[in-house]
């Protein structure tokens, strides 16, 4: 399985951080946070990543190179500008192939185990779903939620509102995708959230629940937060 990484997005909320350093390369407990995903892939056995990037990219693939000093290796998707999350997805396609792939945002921090989604690749994307989504309690700048899910023995993800009683949960920026999903795209700038939502509505796509740890880091606060939080732990 290959996987990618979305590194691309300019970090407006992360300035002056982000002014001469690209949001990715921030780190946390010592270690880059793209770093990080680089590790935990390499754990979960995924040994090609192909990775996007446009705001100081060039620092980005100064930092990781071809991934050799990882033990994997590290393809790069240029974009002249940001092209968001589907549309950056859509472009890197011929370096994803046609295999579903796990796609891993780049300014998250999680100690979630990766190999649990590559070992039940085959039962999560199949003929009736062609998207898993992974699912994390919600943060307190996050507290509504994305998406829904109605019990443990119904892994389809619902749309709010759908099922009133149904808890909500924020999507972790981790998931599983069948490049199908992606094909038809335009070119362009795309947004993932609107292909998420098309795709629940047509129930094709599952979902779990993660409790463990994980951080968005959107904020310099955010960034404090954790490594306060990793120092203490």
């Amino acid at each position: 399985m290959k996987a990618m990484i979305l590194a691309a997005g300019r970090g407006e909320r992360m300035r002056p951080l982000t002014d001469s350093e690209p949001k990715p390369l921030l780190e946390v407990a010592g270690s880059s946070l793209i770093e990080h995903h680089i590790q935990a892939l390499y754990r979960a056995g995924i040994r090609d990543i192909v990775i996007n990037h446009a705001w100081l990219g060039d620092k980005i693939e100064q930092r990781l190179g071809n991934g050799e000093q990882f033990g994997v290796n590290i393809v790069y998707s240029a974009e002249q500008t940001a092209l968001e999350t589907a549309g950056g997805i859509r472009q890197a396609l011929p370096l994803l192939g046609t295999e579903p792939f796990l796609v891993v945002n780049a300014d998250i921090w999680t100690d979630f185990p990766l190999i649990q989604l590559v070992n039940n690749v085959k039962k999560w994307i199949n003929s009736t779903f062609w998207a898993h989504l992974l699912l994390v309690p919600n943060p307190k700048h996050h507290s509504e939620g994305d998406f829904c899910m109605r019990g443990e023995d119904d892994i389809r993800v619902y749309e709010k509102g759908v099922y009133p009683d149904s808890p909500c949960f924020t999507f972790s920026g981790i998931g599983l995708y069948h490049p199908k999903i992606f094909y038809y795209l335009d070119e362009g700038p795309q947004a993932l959230a609107p292909v998420l939502r098309a795709l629940i509505r047509e129930q094709h796509v599952s979902g779990e629940v993660y409790d463990g740890d994980w951080f968005d880091i959107g904020t310099p606060q955010r960034l404090a937060e954790i490594n306060d939080y990793l120092t203490e732990k």
